[in-house]
């Protein structure tokens, strides 16, 4: 099981691409549990996540989530795929990313 947090705004925008990534996820055949918090609430939400995207309109604050949440990888949504809402893109990115690490 992949359990990832969506750092956004105010958690509100996001329930769109959450479930585009756990539809790509199904496809995939892999487990995935994501939930979407705001950018002051995802300290919080740390125990037992894997990794941790940042939506466009939070980046300013990956370096201060970063040190906060160390070691959990932290990454950050690419403005086309979060305007698009390419789940397929944002999901596969996370899978190349954590096999590497």
């Amino acid at each position: 099981m992949l359990n990832i947090a969506l750092c956004c705004s105010a958690a509100m925008s996001t329930s769109l691409l959450v479930n585009k990534m756990i539809d790509e996820a199904n496809k995939q055949g892999i487990q995935i549990h994501i939930w979407a918090k705001g950018v002051n609430e995802i300290e919080a939400e740390t125990k037992d996540v894997d990794v941790i995207l940042i939506a466009p309109q939070v980046k300013y604050a990956k370096k201060q989530i970063e040190k906060r949440v160390s070691p959990i990888p932290v990454i950050e949504i690419s403005m086309k795929d979060y305007g698009l809402m390419n789940g397929k893109n944002i999901f596969n990115n996370i899978i190349n990313i954590m096999q590497k690490s």
